[in-house]
């Protein structure tokens, strides 16, 4: 069955996110805080473009939110022109962006206390997998709820998992991010012996990519690695925020992540060097530098 649905926040992720939404016959309304983006959309995909938060959430079943980090979201849920306002009684708020496993309880006691329910609900697939519908999604949330907007997120989704209460799938999203990171260094060492030993970088990543060593890093970024391309993909600025989520959640119960810290640091170093744009693994740079 149709909903009526907004989606709040048109970037890389959630402009053709919210396509897939009209596309599957939704009645949807997006807003974004460059109003031109949200005409754009309007103009490209059935819809209606907002002005405001709270206009995008009016009469809506289901309202996605996908910005930048946990100031983002609150400046689009509360005040007197965000999404909480303009919330139906028994409308949900499924918040996609990456932020921190506390703020996902806040919104969702936030939510409960507005008459609303509340999925945190962060993804892994990158812009490729927002554009080709294949996202991987990790919810935290009731089941009741999740069982209501899953079917509705399934128009861009791959995989879907409800893993637990609230905050939950943000932190799921965390370990998501950690074995990107190391999965980065280890690439990245590995392309310097390759390098160094005389191998063919494509014919390597031809041959490994079937056994043990392939991974989704190795198919799509070790031959660009290589050639020193990085101006695509998610950017270490925005890894860095979600490194952050990870070693304080880390902090919280009393573990040391070595490794997390090493590569947050070679990321840090790559931001002063002026990468900080730069798609996650320009992390090679960092390796071959302290070589």
């Amino acid at each position: 069955m149709t909903k009526r649905v907004a989606f709040v926040g048109l970037g890389v992720m959630g402009y053709p996110m919210a396509g897939y939404l009209s596309k599957a016959g939704h009645e949807t309304k997006v807003f974004n805080r460059t109003f031109e983006k949200a005409a754009k959309w309007a103009g490209e995909f059935q819809g209606t473009a907002c002005e405001t938060p709270k206009q995008a959430a009016q009469e809506c079943d289901v309202v996605f939110v996908c910005v930048g980090n946990d100031d983002d979201v609150r400046s689009v849920v509360y005040g007197e022109e965000g999404i909480l306002v303009g919330l139906k009684p028994g409308a949900v708020l499924v918040d996609h962006t990456t932020t921190s496993a506390e703020l996902a309880i806040e919104l969702a006691e936030a939510a409960q206390q507005n008459g609303n329910t509340f999925i945190d609900a962060p993804v892994s697939g990158g812009q490729a997998g927002a554009e080709n519908g294949v996202l991987t999604i990790m919810c935290g949330g009731e089941q009741s709820v999740f069982d209501v907007v899953a079917p509705i997120m399934d128009v861009y989704a791959k995989q879907m998992t409800l893993l637990g209460e609230n905050g939950q799938g943000q932190r799921c999203k965390m370990v998501n991010q950690i074995c990107i990171g190391g999965i980065l260094q280890g690439l990245s060492e590995a392309l310097l012996l390759a390098q160094k030993s005389g191998l063919d970088i494509e014919q390597v990543v031809d041959t490994l990519k079937h056994g043990a060593a392939g991974s989704w890093q190795m198919e799509n970024r070790a031959v660009t690695m290589s050639q020193d391309k990085f101006d695509f993909g998610f950017a270490i600025d925005w890894m860095r925020k979600d490194l952050g989520f990870c070693l304080k959640e880390a902090e919280r119960v009393g573990l040391e992540l070595p490794l997390t810290k090493k590569v947050d640091e070679q990321y840090a170093d790559l931001q002063q060097d002026g990468f900080g744009r730069m798609d996650t693994s320009v992390l090679f740079k960092a390796v071959a530098k302290n070589q």
